[in-house]
């Protein structure tokens, strides 16, 4: 008999102690455990009887045992092979995932809610509402189902996928501890990315996780980023900088700056003069990223001489900084926009 505890979590929720406790709650010697565990981690398995060095048994007795996998509702390819997937969880809801190949790497984008609440006056999630957050092992099995599908083995995780890491930071704490030691994947090769929120950085940064800190700006100064993330009235973007040091001075890790370009919005050069004096004295590095037109917002991606140029200025002003181009623009490359666009064909038909 399973205890009141476990019964009812899928196994993928439980640490490894309490799978061995769940192995001998089912009067099996405990090396069964760290079977389970290898299935679970390593090879994928959606169901016990997926287990075959278990015996048949035990197997069909507990065919009923919760495993915590997704189903994959839909999947779309792009031409330059990234996989975009909207994952149904046990509730019905929705989530999307992306699987990035490169010849090196397999990037996984996470999500870490159903929804987002930030509202981010330019993202698809954000204009969809917010519904729930997402239970670690719902995190960690977006990063197993894009495995499984690619049949190769995830080398780094990104959580910038749908929803705002640090409103479930918990959760997100738990996942990342579970990629790097359950799955394997290298704590520096994990990034967590933020829009910021009062006191989260701080929470963030006490955890001491030796993981990629990432922060979206998306704005030089205040009165535009108020215009574009609905949040920063209530966080002003220099209390945002000044956590951002407090960051660096506890982890000893610098923090990377997201700045998604926007034509005509923020993709200007004094835009770039200014983001560069807001940076000054920074150990941070810059991504600069074009952006993924979407239905429900007037903004445009900016002209590749537009994107240029805002580079080299901040390269003038010694500010380390790259272009990250989207993957997978012909498979719903912005975030949310899958889910929009799946839903409203089924609303349609």
């Amino acid at each position: 008999m399973t205890s009141p505890q476990t019964q009812q979590k899928p196994l993928l929720e439980l640490s490894f102690a309490d799978l061995q406790q769940w192995v001998s709650e089912q009067n099996q010697p405990p090396y069964r455990a760290k079977q389970l565990h290898q299935w679970l981690y390593q090879k994928g398995a959606r169901s016990l009887n997926d287990i075959t060095v278990f015996p048949k048994k035990w197997r069909e007795n507990s065919l009923d045992t919760p495993i915590g996998r997704s189903t994959i509702h839909h999947r779309s390819i792009a031409p330059d092979a990234t996989r975009k997937y909207l994952l149904k969880l046990a509730d019905d809801s929705l989530i999307e995932t992306v699987g990035i190949p490169s010849k090196k790497r397999l990037t996984v984008c996470v999500s870490s809610q159903v929804g987002c609440p930030m509202a981010c006056d330019f993202c698809a999630t954000g204009k969809g509402g917010y519904t729930r957050n997402l239970k670690a092992y719902e995190i960690v099995d977006q990063v197993l189902t894009v495995q499984e599908d690619f049949q190769r083995r995830v080398s780094n995780v990104v959580f910038m996928g749908m929803g705002e890491p640090l409103l479930n930071l918990e959760e997100v704490v738990k996942a990342v501890k579970s990629l790097n030691q359950d799955v394997g994947i290298g704590a520096r090769s994990l990034t967590i990315s933020t829009v910021g929120l009062p006191g989260k950085i701080r929470q963030l940064a006490d955890y001491k996780l030796q993981v990629t800190f990432a922060v979206s700006l998306h704005a030089s100064n205040q009165k535009l980023r108020e215009q574009l993330i609905p949040s920063a009235k209530h966080y002003t973007l220099s209390q945002l900088l000044d956590d951002c040091r407090e960051y660096i001075e506890i982890t000893g890790r610098r923090v990377s700056f997201e700045y998604i370009l926007l034509a005509g919005t923020n993709d200007l050069p004094e835009h770039a003069i200014e983001l560069a004096q807001q940076l000054r004295g920074f150990q941070s590095h810059v991504n600069l990223i074009p952006y993924n037109p979407i239905d429900e917002a007037d903004y445009q991606r900016p002209s590749d001489r537009r994107i240029e140029t805002f580079q080299s200025l901040l390269q003038e002003h010694h500010i380390a900084v790259s272009v990250r181009y989207s993957r997978g623009l012909e498979a719903n490359a912005a975030c949310g926009q899958l889910r929009t666009n799946v839903e409203k064909l089924t609303m349609n038909n």
